[in-house]
């Protein structure tokens, strides 16, 4: 017989961009492996280098990137490692975003708008990434953007058992801040023994991003101390005017629950003068330490994503990680 076989060991290989190292180290202990050194930094004009310092040939190549400030360079970094990793040769390559940029953009609102959303999906795949895992999209359809497998992943767990351990002894209710998200305020309930649900009516102007209008609460709060769920917090507008307008309805108390702490611009003042007791968040993104207040918890996703690529690279279920809602 001709020929010559082979068993090759499948090889797990974890790569930072610079946006977030923190979280991908935390994300490469509870996986029991180091980061792959990596070589990055910026020309005079600002073009980007990346090279890394050890073989990647057949590795299955996970690349850890949140979408922070300066977003557009460090979206830019992680397509450049990806390419890195096609041209030298990695078997499967998976993109692993705990916050996708650009995915507030995900339809066009009036004529002659981008979907940017999807623009960001077809760059990675250009790039040669075969598989994305996500941390709670802006909105779920996002996943069929990219032409293949994405694991979406939910802080819900996370945040949940926190509130529960902390507020559970006490009348709640949970409060989405838009009719929009009221799905994902129907998983919380669950998660905390049936709470009752509440929204609040706002209207937004196309034409001013980032401000709102809460109109009123639909919904029983009065004396309820209110979880406020949301999936990110940009400049703090739309929750604390959600907070405001639960409090004017009789709520006993608020607190907000959130997975992206973007915290732009006048976020953190707002969130300091508002009449919420407690802001919990999680660490997908980094937050400065002059942007940390005495109100805010922040709780680390990185135990979640960990065990996601574990399930991925053993060919198991991310799915699993959810009770099957995933």
């Amino acid at each position: 017989m001709s020929g010559m076989k082979r068993t090759t060991e499948k090889n797990l290989m974890v790569f930072s961009g610079r946006a977030h190292p923190g979280l991908a180290e935390e994300v490469a202990t509870e996986l029991g492996s180091g980061l792959v050194p990596t070589q990055a930094y910026d020309f005079a004009n600002g073009e980007i280098y990346v090279r890394f310092e050890e073989s990647v040939r057949g590795s299955d190549a996970f690349v850890i990137q949140s979408h922070t400030s300066p977003i557009n360079e460090w979206i830019m970094e992680q397509l450049i490692m990806v390419d890195a990793l096609k041209r030298a040769s990695a078997k499967r390559i998976t993109v692993v975003l705990p916050f996708y940029g650009y995915a507030r953009q995900d339809k066009k609102h009036r004529g002659r708008e981008p979907i940017s959303a999807r623009l960001m999906a077809d760059l990675f795949k250009t790039a040669g990434a075969n598989r994305l895992i996500c941390v709670d999209l802006h909105t779920s359809q996002i996943q069929g953007f990219f032409d293949g497998p994405v694991d979406h992943l939910m802080a819900l767990p996370i945040l949940s058992d926190y509130v529960r351990q902390k507020y559970g002894d006490q009348q709640l209710a949970v409060v989405s801040p838009d009719a929009g998200r009221i799905k994902v305020a129907e998983q919380w309930s669950a998660r905390l023994n049936n709470a009752p649900l509440a929204f609040i009516h706002k209207t937004r102007d196309i034409d001013r991003p980032n401000e709102t209008v809460a109109n009123r609460v639909v919904g029983e709060v009065k004396g309820r101390v209110c979880i406020l769920v949301d999936d990110m917090i940009d400049t703090a507008g739309t929750i604390t005017k959600a907070a405001d307008a639960l409090y004017a309805e009789g709520a006993a108390g608020v607190v907000i629950a959130a997975t992206h702490a973007i915290l732009s611009g006048p976020a953190v003042d707002r969130l300091k003068n508002c009449q919420a007791s407690e802001v919990i968040v999680t660490n997908t993104l980094p937050i400065a330490e002059e942007r940390r207040f005495d109100k805010l918890t922040e709780l680390s996703i990185a135990p979640l994503i960990s065990r996601a690529i574990r399930e991925v690279f053993e060919d198991g279920s991310v799915t699993s990680l959810f009770d099957g809602r995933a």
